[in-house]
């Protein structure tokens, strides 16, 4: 009887845990809708929910209001507005999957405004990106040539399988736009792509990814983080240089070097409108003083 009861309070406790915040992100984690998203959204979201769940996750999701989430905003926001508009974003997903299958009545993040973010304007300098680098490790190497060259996303990158290597040159679809492009060959890409394939397997291991491990698995962000962080602190212990920068930024330092107009951007870069490309040229104008611009039009 008594390893019934117990078996009974357990039911009992995963049916209370069902109906409160944390089932329905356990559900929503295990959907179909969810594992259709790229590996980097998943693991975003996964850290997203981790602290959500510290404040949220024990109450039933009817309960939590506008007001709740805007204490939560604010309170978050005192250590990261950029964290806080992100775990809202996530929430407004979770209750709208919730909300399509009747498992909540409503949204409450509608209406709770988020925090105004102020574009980045950093542009990776050639001493910036050389310095790093020279201190990384070959499948850092790769990475940072790929995202510069073809103006690509972290997350395009680590995913990329080597049946994109074609003849006429490495085969993208970005996965949040969707845009496919070929990025035609260039002596500098087709030496990282050399450098690509002396990345060491383990014996009798093979693999489809053009950045890997030993094992032949691919890099997932957090622990492709770490051989850049690595890097960065390695060149900056060598350099002096302050190195403020992201691996991001490589894809905007690719598209600021573009030479030509920001049409020519959004073409390369594949982006669906020069508003888009905007965000990501960086490199500051170099504009004649107003004496020199009445020289320069004599």
């Amino acid at each position: 009887m008594s390893e019934l009861w117990a078996l009974y309070e357990q039911k009992v406790r995963e049916l209370d845990n069902h109906i409160l915040l944390e089932g329905l992100v356990t559900d929503f984690f295990n959907s179909p809708e969810f594992h259709q998203l790229k590996s980097q959204t998943q693991q975003s979201y996964r850290r997203n929910a981790q602290q959500l769940l510290l404040v949220f996750g024990k109450m039933h999701p009817d309960k939590i209001l506008p007001k709740h989430i805007r204490v939560y905003m604010d309170k978050r926001g005192m250590r990261s507005t950029t964290q806080a508009n992100r775990e809202k974003a996530f929430l407004s997903r979770l209750f709208q999957w919730g909300y399509e299958r009747g498992r909540v009545s409503g949204n409450p993040t509608k209406g709770v405004r988020q925090f105004k973010e102020t574009p980045r304007d950093k542009y990776v300098t050639d001493e910036e990106y050389n310095a790093i680098y020279q201190a990384a490790r070959d499948h850092i190497k790769v990475a940072m040539e790929l995202s510069y060259l073809c103006c690509a996303r972290q997350g395009d990158v680590l995913e990329m399988r080597k049946d994109q290597i074609l003849e006429q040159g490495l085969y993208i679809k970005q996965g949040k736009t969707g845009k496919a492009q070929i990025k035609a060959w260039s002596p500098r890409l087709i030496q990282a792509i050399e450098l690509a394939k002396t990345l060491p397997l383990n014996p009798g291991m093979a693999t489809q990814y053009v950045i890997h491990k030993r094992n032949g698995a691919r890099y997932l962000s957090s622990g492709f983080r770490v051989g850049w962080d690595e890097a960065r602190a390695k060149a900056r212990e060598q350099t002096g240089l302050i190195l403020d920068l992201t691996f991001h930024d490589l894809k905007a330092k690719g598209i600021s070097d573009i030479d030509g107009s920001s049409r020519d951007k959004q073409e390369i870069s594949g982006h669906k409108t020069e508003r888009q490309v905007a965000t990501y040229d960086r490199k500051v104008a170099v504009v004649p003083t107003v004496e020199g611009a009445k020289t320069w039009k004599k």
